[in-house]
């Protein structure tokens, strides 16, 4: 079995989940098996030439025990893909893995060549061990990048090797600066059927420079993130260490389900599922690296992020749907979002936020099996005037803390807003919020609950959270919220204690 970097170490401490087998030498025909693999969703059957039909089987102690684990998965959220027709290496392009040659051209040029085979059985570009220097790249449909074992990509120092993009529509300009934005390191837009995976290779953004100009105030344009995919459908990202993005590190925005198609001769891949699969990743920054948050679905439908560790300088995942009145005029909201068993830290930051770019709306989202630890926050909803939009139906299951200093906060009051032209009277809707299962220790605060006084946060539900650590003695603070608690220590604010919900949360 494929073994990720470090994961023995994560999973003996309760972190993560187990890692995805990557190589299945001979298929079992046990009956039992065979009926485990076929309603099972992601497995790789992994060589040098080639990628097969994805199907996911799990395994905590070897690919032969596929029984042993029962945990619920992102089963729904990704369809079989097929076998990758044409297979070839960077090599083959003229890359050099010495890890001072520029290899952008390379990877452009390879990418262009693999195209072709889109509709005729799709392609999959190989990186071999070596560092392989490169500026960005977009990916193309049907298509796999693999990074085989001791494979690092690195971001390019030249900042003219990330060009820049216009601004995202539902931003209105670049999120850090006016007028538009670097490009990601991979990109891709429009696509379908795009897996970036491997034997747990690396993708480095050697974000130290871009850091630097961030804290120098010299940047002229918006940070590139390391990976955005964007419009984009059928997506798997799963299985590598990504480290040191210059800026949020996985971003899928704008995508969701495509129409169902009848496959023809012409078009003979069909996905109706829709949907983006972040599973098993490492993702590193230093822990002060600047707004490296994890992982950002943006205006996004159908995608499921589980099984990752996560270190970095910002949010380990945040969801968002766009900023101000940008994000009220596009309205594409971010729906149907599962976050499972993720575990890392964060010092400035929560374990998982939702918002505070939020304009298009957020609804149906899980967080569940969430280990935080020496973070900001736990988890976090951020709001304000001049959002609008709407954050509705959340349910956050089976948290655990350790010295988080404050566990669960609704924050308003950024002022934070892309020009002048935001509407304050523009306020958010929140409401039904179900937290349930926390368990935190050595929190410092008691939680802090700010909703707008124009639009209170209503529907809150909390069940079984104990909060040891914190003194009884502190208070909650609650501005502009109601709900009702059961089974909770310390005592929660008054607003939280109200029988109106009570019938709701009860159902919860």
């Amino acid at each position: 079995m494929l073994k990720k970097m470090d994961f023995d170490e994560k999973q003996s401490s309760g972190f993560g989940g187990n890692a995805m087998i990557a190589r299945v030498s001979r298929f079992s025909w046990s009956p039992f098996l065979f009926l485990i693999t076929l309603t099972a969703l992601l497995s790789f059957q992994i060589t040098t030439k080639t990628i097969y039909p994805i199907k996911i089987v799990f395994s905590s102690t070897s690919k032969t025990d596929v029984s042993a684990d029962t945990r619920t998965s992102c089963v729904g959220f990704f369809g079989e893909l097929p076998e990758r027709k044409a297979v070839m290496s960077i090599k083959e392009f003229g890359g050099v893995g010495d890890g001072k040659t520029s290899n952008t051209e390379t990877f452009r040029k390879a990418i262009r060549y693999l195209k072709r085979f889109g509709e005729s059985g799709g392609a999959q570009l190989n990186v071999p061990k070596g560092r392989w220097v490169t500026g960005s790249f977009n990916l193309t449909s049907n298509f796999t990048l693999f990074l085989e074992e001791g494979a690092v990509i690195l971001g390019s120092q030249d900042p003219k090797e990330w060009p820049i993009i216009e601004p995202l529509p539902s931003y209105g300009r670049g999120r850090e600066r006016l007028g538009g934005r670097h490009i990601s390191l991979v990109h891709g837009d429009g696509l379908t059927n795009v897996v970036i995976t491997g034997n747990n290779g690396t993708i480095d953004g050697q974000g130290k420079m871009w850091w630097e100009l961030w804290w120098n105030r010299t940047l002229e344009h918006t940070r590139g993130h390391l990976v955005e995919l964007m419009n984009s459908n059928n997506i798997l990202i799963a299985n590598l260490t990504f480290r040191n993005s210059p800026f949020w590190t996985i971003h899928p925005v704008y995508c969701r389900s495509l129409p169902l198609k009848v496959g023809t001769r012409d078009t003979p891949y069909c996905y109706p599922n829709g949907n983006v699969v972040v599973k098993d990743m490492t993702i590193l920054a230093p822990l002060k690296a600047p707004n490296t948050d994890g992982i950002d679905p943006d205006s996004s439908t159908n995608v499921c992020i589980e099984d990752c560790y996560i270190e970095s300088g910002d949010d380990l995942v945040a969801v968002k749907s766009g900023w101000d009145q940008y994000g009220i005029k596009m309205a594409r909201p971010s729906s149907n979002i599962v976050v499972r068993r993720v575990s890392g830290t964060t010092p400035t930051c929560s374990g998982v936020g939702i918002g505070s770019e939020m304009s298009g709306g957020i609804f149906n989202i899980t967080i569940e099996d969430l280990h935080v630890w020496d973070s900001a926050a736990g988890v976090r909803i951020k709001t304000d005037n001049g959002r609008g939009g709407y954050i509705s139906n959340i349910s956050i299951i089976n948290v655990t803390m350790e010295r988080v200093k404050v566990p669960i906060r609704f924050s308003r009051g950024s002022n934070d807003h892309p020009d002048e032209g935001w509407d304050p009277k523009a306020v958010p809707v929140v409401k039904g919020i179900s937290i349930r299962n926390v368990l935190s220790f050595n929190s410092t605060k008691a939680p802090v609950l700010e909703g707008i006084e124009d639009a209170p946060v209503g529907g809150i539900c909390m069940k079984n959270v104990s909060l040891r650590g914190v003194v009884s003695s502190l208070s909650w603070h609650c501005e502009f919220v109601s709900g009702f608690t059961d089974e909770v220590f310390p005592t929660p604010c008054p607003q939280l204690q109200s029988n109106i919900s009570s019938s709701w949360c009860s159902h919860s």
